[in-house]
């Protein structure tokens, strides 16, 4: 179906990042995987791009632009099968924060290192004991005169080995839950602020994901994210955008699978034919291009609705279940056609299917989509 979401200037700026995507990942992706993460210097190319900046306003550096233009770098990293998750993290769910809670100071000393690569930002939410149920979090920070304490740690924390400012979510009011939560900027480089080794998993291989430990670090109240005890209201403000942000990377990420599988079917002899001569094979991927489509449909209207700030929490929690559930179906189904070689690493399918299956758990498990959704059903 033909989409109406972009205009000529986004689809111009598509030719842009897919040849900024070609020339300074695609040979180098390979060895990044094996690293473990991009190189630091990827973020300052990115930034003098403008990518980084993109929801930044002009006065800080920035490009000042709407949403649809990440949604096309979403797009084209999805396309090119590539998981460049802490770039995602920066643009898409930390810079949001600083725009909109972070005071004249603060945006100041911030946001135009933000938007060139001079600084990288990560979100420091997840802990060992609270995952999905943010009100539990159990880090704390105590005032100090000007200053707030910090105990805790934090895992599963996506860029945190690039990243030079880490949102955190601290509890300055541990009697409470979430009345409880605020947000602290924090800085690697002070006392007791420890990163742990990156953690093995089992894809993703090219962005890192490694624990923090916090062990009294000092965070001088300047640093304070808006007003003490918001910091919950912050973090489910900004979901909306966080979980159509995990959907772009998986419709994009299906989307590419098919038209590489088609690729893939149409060239492997077997039987004297091609495994796309086969009924099966046809009836796997007109199914998974189906798929493909319905989910392009529901991200349209989500990306639409978000542009003109009307997509709501059980919207965005309706798309992300949809298109990651969509993506592991349709990697899958695909992986099976090309047989015992779908399952071969060097096989970009055995990848993506690898990379897929975490999004069905980060940013709100499928579980708890469902369950936002069956609350707004009134059940």
């Amino acid at each position: 179906m033909k989409r109406t979401v972009f205009g000529d200037e986004h689809e111009a700026f598509r030719t842009t990042v897919r040849d900024f995507l070609a020339k300074e990942v695609g040979a180098r992706y390979a060895t990044w995987e094996e690293a473990g993460r991009p190189p630091r210097e990827f973020f300052h190319r990115a930034g003098d791009l403008g990518i980084l900046g993109l929801g930044i306003p002009e006065e800080y550096g920035g490009g000042g632009a709407g949403f649809l233009f990440n949604a096309v770098v979403n797009e084209e990293v999805g396309r090119a099968g590539y998981a460049l998750g802490g770039l995602r993290v920066h643009t898409d769910i930390s810079v949001p924060y600083f725009v909109h809670h972070a005071n004249e100071e603060q945006k100041a000393r911030w946001l135009p290192g933000l938007a060139t690569g001079e600084l990288v930002a990560a979100l420091a939410l997840t802990e060992p004991g609270a995952g999905s149920d943010l009100a539990g979090i159990s880090t704390t920070a105590r005032r100090e005169g000007d200053y707030y304490v910090v105990n805790g740690s934090k895992t599963f924390i996506t860029g945190g080995l690039n990243a030079d400012l880490f949102i955190t979510a601290v509890k300055t009011d541990p009697a409470q839950r979430h009345r409880g939560i605020s947000l602290l900027v924090m800085r690697p480089d002070v006392p007791g602020f420890q990163r742990g080794k990156p953690l093995r998993k089992l894809g993703l291989h090219a962005q890192e994901a490694v624990e923090l430990f916090l062990d009294d670090v000092r965070v001088p109240v300047a640093d304070l994210l808006g007003e003490e005890g918001r910091g919950f209201t912050y973090l489910t403000s900004h979901l909306p955008q966080e979980r159509l942000s995990i959907a772009l990377n998986s419709q994009a990420g299906a989307a590419a699978v098919v038209e590489r599988t088609v690729e893939y079917v149409r060239g492997r002899a077997a039987f004297g034919t091609t495994v796309g001569a086969f009924q099966n094979t046809k009836f796997v991927l007109a199914a998974a291009a189906t798929d493909v489509a319905a989910g392009q449909a529901l991200m349209d209207q989500a990306l639409l609705a978000h542009d003109r700030g009307e997509l709501t929490p059980v919207d965005a929690a309706t798309l992300k279940l949809f298109c990651t559930e969509m993506q592991g179906r349709v990697v899958d189904s695909c992986l099976q056609l090309f047989g015992g070689y779908g399952y071969m690493a060097e096989y970009p399918v055995a990848r993506a299917w690898a990379d897929a299956r975490v999004a069905r758990v980060f940013g709100g498990s499928s579980e708890i989509m469902k369950t936002i959704i069956g609350k707004s059903l009134g059940l």
